[in-house]
């Protein structure tokens, strides 16, 4: 038994219920410049002391702001949905023994689980980057999870704010079903995707869908914050599968289960395919030195000042996949000498970049050798892997779709996604 308020992930005695993590795209494991209180580059759902859960429950159909006020400060949890000045529906939620309830959003306000800020391509923070407005809601979505196995997971679009209220306005997209209960879209949306297979190295991408505050499926709309609502998609559900990714537009998390974490390459397990790789002592075949791949702090910090003659650290010129350590020959363009460079073995010109170890292990689909690198940003992993995320279109912005690196959200080429990694061994 648990007293009131005692974390039951906390208690040396039983093992804790993990439900499953959000994983943000772009970061490689952390943030830049740390991972803090409830900014993150992951979030760990775990099953809490006391449910927190909320479900409908009483319907209120109001003809006067006044009312509607007086609705909202009993200090239960509601949603409003505004039609005209002169009416409102509000819909009280009470207290749900059976869910715990998690929210997600820009907002750094107490009803915010996990802080999430725009990700900026390439790795960078939203903190040190000039973002003019954010397209992330403050309360972007919730995800609440059944606290008894198998601990199902949902998704629903808007999270409630300090006043435990989700209020859409007047522009919202809202309607009322069929069935009489109301439901509604926020302003850019909460799109989802469930991968057709599971989160395995057999995976293929499934199709965007956006849900509605009330959980319903739809396809997407026109435009990502146009006010007509997508199509009701009534074979498919807000249940979160391992592999489901969520976009709040402008970050992109993606959903591992418990037993999805359980399978997957551990950090551990990619320091050995780490360590494997430079024991095999590949070397440059043109200085001949021994090269090697750099420790997992370095690779997750991605140094952006990039490494000097004297590093050890790989390069590759991706057109071709030829592995070698840096050299400041075969400039083709004085403007970018490392866009245009012929590599010395084929003669094929493309871009010249070094080399990082993925060290994300949650967007791994399986456990093989990391030597696939994405082109243009050169983050390498197992070929499964790097193939799985080339065919994944992501939304970008609020209208456009692309691949791009899970490790560090850059956009891929368009006609090269990736390249097989050609590693000379030693000349003993």
């Amino acid at each position: 038994m648990f007293s009131p308020g005692q974390e039951e992930h906390c208690t040396p005695t039983k093992e804790p219920v993990k439900y499953g993590e959000l994983v943000v795209l772009g970061y490689n494991g952390s943030l830049p410049n740390g991972d803090r209180g409830r900014r993150k580059s992951r979030f760990a759902l775990y099953k809490r002391a006391k449910a927190n859960g909320v479900k409908p429950s009483t319907v209120h159909i109001l003809n006067t702001p006044q009312a509607s006020k007086a609705v909202n400060c009993k200090g239960q949890h509601s949603i409003s949905y505004t039609l005209s000045r002169n009416q409102t529906v509000v819909v009280e939620y009470s207290h749900d023994k059976d869910t715990d309830m998690f929210q997600i959003g820009r907002s750094t306000e107490g009803p915010i689980d996990f802080v999430v800020t725009d990700t900026v391509s390439g790795g960078g923070e939203g903190e040190d980057t000039p973002i003019t407005q954010s397209t992330i809601s403050r309360f972007a979505c919730r995800v609440v999870c059944e606290r008894n196995p198998p601990y199902t997971a949902r998704i629903y679009a808007a999270g409630f704010d300090t006043s435990k209220n989700i209020f859409l306005g007047e522009k919202a997209a809202k309607w009322k079903n069929p069935d009489g209960h109301m439901d509604g879209l926020t302003t850019n949306g909460v799109l989802v995707m469930h991968p057709r297979g599971g989160f395995t190295q057999e995976s293929k991408p499934g199709v965007w869908r956006e849900i509605s505050v009330c959980g319903d499926v739809y396809t997407l709309r026109e435009t990502r914050s146009a006010q007509t609502r997508g199509k009701l998609v009534e074979s498919e559900s807000n249940v979160l599968q391992d592999g489901s990714l969520v976009d709040l537009c402008g970050a992109t998390l993606l959903w591992r289960t418990a037993d999805g974490l359980f399978h997957t390459p551990t950090q551990k397990h990619l320091e050995a395919l780490r360590q494997e790789l430079n024991a095999a002592r590949p070397q440059c075949p043109v200085g001949l030195n021994t090269l090697a791949f750099p420790s997992m702090q370095r690779c997750s910090r991605a140094l952006a000042s990039g490494p000097t003659q004297e590093d050890k650290q790989p390069w590759v010129y991706l057109a071709c996949g030829h592995v070698h350590g840096y050299h400041d020959w075969g400039h083709r363009s004085e403007r970018d000498p490392n866009a245009h460079r012929e590599c010395p073995m084929c003669r094929t010109v493309g871009p010249y970049v070094p080399l990082w170890l993925g060290c994300e292990p949650a967007f791994y689909v399986d456990t093989g050798a990391p030597t696939y690198a994405f082109v243009p940003c050169g983050h390498v992993c197992s070929e499964k892997s790097a193939r799985y995320w080339a065919e994944i279109p992501l939304p970008h912005g609020t209208h456009a779709f692309h691949a791009a690196c899970p490790f560090c959200a850059t956009q891929l080429n368009l006609t090269q996604k990736w390249a097989k990694l050609i590693f000379q061994g030693p000349i003993d």
